[in-house]
């Protein structure tokens, strides 16, 4: 049976994306590449019919030829002359006209003696513009033609059709399909590479099993965290008891003793009088209440006995809590007060909701509509921290129906569960 797009593996969609970026991005280069040839070829000819005008103007042999008053002769000499430099320049038509507008020269003869289509400035200036004349659309340049004292003579129009200015356009296009080409190339072979890179490491397994080995993961690293926590809090408390033995301080050891005790029994009994109970989670807490006294955080746990049992797996009820409470802690580490607080308790509509407090110095307003959204996390990343944290907590928190918000004055996660069994906590 073919694998379904559900079952795709995490390597198949990252080639997936990337293949389609680079597809994207060499579209919007191309793009980009044509829109800016089009702009520089005609950014060209209106430079090319503006300059070509100007020296045609002021040309004596155009000068002479517009001083005659025999318009015949003035045409059988410039017409040559007007034709040659439409070869050189490789423009399509230079027009020389009298003041009226009548045309001296003209690429089709016939069109010499009658009127120039253009406009005509009321004063003597240069003027370039799109006009349809006889030849078609064109971008054309009219620059006046004055005698010595200054006196308006004539004019003289050169220009470029906007067909000639496609032509040149196409001619550039296989450039501009071989840039196109060679990104989509680096691209496709960058996704080739992330893909094996990516196969590597994650073999063939799905987003969604992949987040489950990464809960996994996470959850044996916290309750491996936690209940070693717990094991050197109560190897310190039994040398320190075993020495006031030695020293025959017997009530003092007595008493460390059974304060450890008091302390774990509170928790065990919060943990035990939940009818639907995690073991696991029960253990996390037992460790993480020594974890929080060994960095000098207050440690403050409310389980209501009602609360429902979540739809979470162990693993993934493990490594929700686990984050958020090393989260928790790292920020209250920072503050003077030093405390975290983790509430359970029922919620409305057969819900669970999970409250972690702590007295941290909070999370900017701006930063806290997208700090799930950007998979933001307040680990350090590297080898030294973990930096996936609340990613991972959205991610099987959403996946299971529910949903996870942060607000402030205190810092306060707040996980909402839908109970176990509910409709809303099918996949």
């Amino acid at each position: 049976m073919a694998r379904t797009s559900r079952g795709r593996s995490t390597a198949s969609r990252v080639f997936l994306v990337l293949l389609v970026t680079a597809l994207v991005v060499g579209v919007l280069v191309a793009v980009f590449l044509v829109v800016e040839a089009q702009r520089s070829i005609r950014a060209e000819a209106e430079r090319v019919t503006a300059a070509t005008a100007a020296s045609f103007a002021a040309s004596p042999l155009v000068v002479a030829g517009l001083s005659s008053t025999d318009d015949q002769q003035a045409t059988d000499v410039l017409e040559p002359y007007a034709m040659q430099v439409i070869d050189d320049a490789g423009l399509d038509f230079i027009t020389i006209m009298t003041t009226d507008g009548i045309r001296i020269t003209h690429p089709d003869l016939t069109q010499i003696g009658e009127h120039y289509l253009g406009t005509i400035p009321a004063t003597p200036r240069t003027l370039t513009e799109e006009f349809t004349g006889t030849l078609g659309p064109s971008v054309r340049t009219i620059v006046p033609v004055t005698a010595s004292d200054g006196r308006l003579i004539g004019w003289v129009s050169a220009g470029v059709t906007t067909e000639s200015i496609t032509d040149t356009l196409i001619r550039r296009l296989p450039l501009t399909l071989g840039i196109t080409i060679g990104l989509v190339a680096l691209g496709a072979a960058g996704a080739v590479i992330a893909r094996r890179v990516t196969r590597r490491i994650t073999g063939d397994l799905p987003p969604g099993q992949l987040r489950d080995a990464v809960s996994s993961y996470e959850s044996i690293r916290t309750l491996g965290d936690a209940l070693r926590a717990q094991t050197h809090e109560h190897g310190n408390r039994m040398h320190a008891a075993v020495a006031l033995l030695e020293l025959d301080r017997r009530d003092e050891a007595i008493e460390i003793l059974t304060e450890t005790s008091r302390q774990s029994q509170s928790l065990v009994d919060q943990v035990t009088a939940r009818r639907h109970g995690d073991p696991a989670v029960g253990a996390l807490l037992l460790g993480k209440a020594s974890q929080a006294k060994e960095r000098g955080i207050d440690w403050r746990v409310h389980i209501e006995p009602e609360t429902p049992r979540t739809p979470l797996s162990p693993v993934d009820a493990v490594s929700v809590l686990g984050n958020l409470i090393d989260n928790a802690m790292d920020a209250a580490a920072e503050s003077d007060d030093r405390w975290v607080q983790v509430s359970l308790r029922p919620g409305d509509q057969d819900s669970i909701v999970l409250d972690i407090s702590d007295s941290g110095p909070g999370i900017a307003p701006e930063l806290r509509e997208r700090i799930f959204d950007q998979g933001y996390s307040t680990k350090p990343a590297g080898a030294e921290g973990r930096g996936v944290g609340l990613a991972l907590v959205h991610s099987v928190v959403t996946g299971a129906g529910g949903t996870v918000t942060v607000t402030g004055e205190p810092t306060t996660f707040r996980v909402v569960l839908p109970r176990a069994g509910s409709r809303r906590s099918q996949p």
